[in-house]
């Protein structure tokens, strides 16, 4: 038997149930999706499930079932089950959709926080880290940012002033699976209960970390050179694990690019400090590029606000108007599209 309050069941989610045509049966959550069927943790333990027609159609695809959602499920036969219906999700991870300007794609759900991977050598990237963070901060998930193999060489200084407008936001591991004593203030940061989603771009080291965390062998990795401190990237889905006596880790394959799902303008002018210049614009709808009397241009060009802080801003800010806009139009279509379904069925019934 599983005690589901270890993987985070809570009276939230019971009063949610409550509100379920389907409160009757089982729940469980969703651990990995699999490409026909998905991998369900219940009391009773492990099976595999498949979604019901009512389920299944008439959603979007980023409202399918995602790795850490709690769903409602009807079991048959032995270790098998239909997902029925899928509790309200809160804290959810999402992405834009690559190759797309307004899709969206749910990376994992009932999240507490985000560990944002990125590793001390060639890959390591500033502009990377500050489009996962953007994009965390605005589910409500507090983001963490954990740099792997600190064992090679790298510019300390260098990193640290790099990311001084981070460290402000969220806290800042170094870490090298073999030294556990950088690991160990990692392990006591994970509550137990708490939903940690591992996003970062292949090659960063997320399955080794997990492997170091839980202190056995969950993910297997190819083997590690400690000379280059690469491994070949070998998670190829959202899969969700259990440590012992602590929180619940969601290792998720790498991503060679992460766009913003939302519209982020309040997070990135918090993130790159334009939000204490803003103020003192003089139009409220400033977009803080070339209006008269924009004080952000003017700490631009005084040196308070530093201009690779400011691109940055304007290349995200520029994507998440993207989308947003993308979205808005997506939504006025589907609508139509609705409007004229229902004129259809009324024709029909004449």
């Amino acid at each position: 038997m599983n005690n589901l309050s270890l993987y985070g069941w809570n009276d939230t989610l019971f009063q949610l149930k409550q509100n379920s045509p389907y409160k009757h049966l089982f729940h469980g959550r969703i651990a990995a999706v699999n490409k026909t069927n998905y991998e369900v943790i219940a009391e009773g333990g492990r099976l595999l499930c498949e979604l019901a027609g009512n389920v299944l159609y008439g959603r979007p695809l980023f409202e399918l079932p995602c790795t850490g959602d709690w769903i409602i499920f009807q079991p048959f036969d032995d270790n098998k089950g239909i997902v029925v219906d899928i509790l309200p999700r809160k804290h959810t991870l999402y992405r834009r959709k690559s190759g797309t300007l307004s899709d969206r794609q749910a990376i994992a759900s009932h999240v507490d926080k985000a560990f944002i991977v990125q590793s001390l050598d060639a890959n390591f990237s500033v502009r990377r880290t500050e489009r996962f963070m953007v994009q965390v901060l605005e589910e409500n998930i507090q983001p963490i940012l954990i740099l792997t193999k600190s064992d090679l060489e790298f510019n300390l200084h260098q990193v640290e002033r790099s990311l001084e407008h981070i460290g402000r936001q969220m806290p800042i591991f170094f870490t090298s699976i073999f030294s556990p004593e950088t690991i160990l203030p990692v392990q006591k940061f994970i509550k137990q209960g708490e939903s940690i989603v591992f996003v970062g771009s292949s090659g960063v080291g997320k399955s080794s970390l997990i492997n170091a965390l839980c202190e056995r062998t969950v993910f297997s990795t190819s083997e590690i050179s400690k000379h280059s401190g690469k491994g070949r990237h070998t998670s190829t889905r959202r899969e969700m694990v259990l440590m012992e006596d602590s929180g619940i880790l969601i290792d998720t394959p790498g991503v060679r690019e992460f766009g913003l799902a939302s519209d982020n303008s309040k997070t990135l002018e918090e993130l790159f400090d334009v939000a204490d210049f803003a103020v003192s614009c003089r139009f409220e709808n400033c977009m803080h590029v070339d209006e008269p009397g924009c004080a952000v241009v003017e700490a631009v060009n005084n040196g308070h606000l530093a201009l690779e802080a400011y691109n940055s801003y304007l290349k995200l800010r520029k994507e998440s108007w993207y989308f947003s806009t993308s979205e808005h139009e997506k939504r006025k279509r589907d609508k139509s599209f609705a409007r004229i379904s229902e004129e259809a069925k009324r024709i029909k019934k004449r």
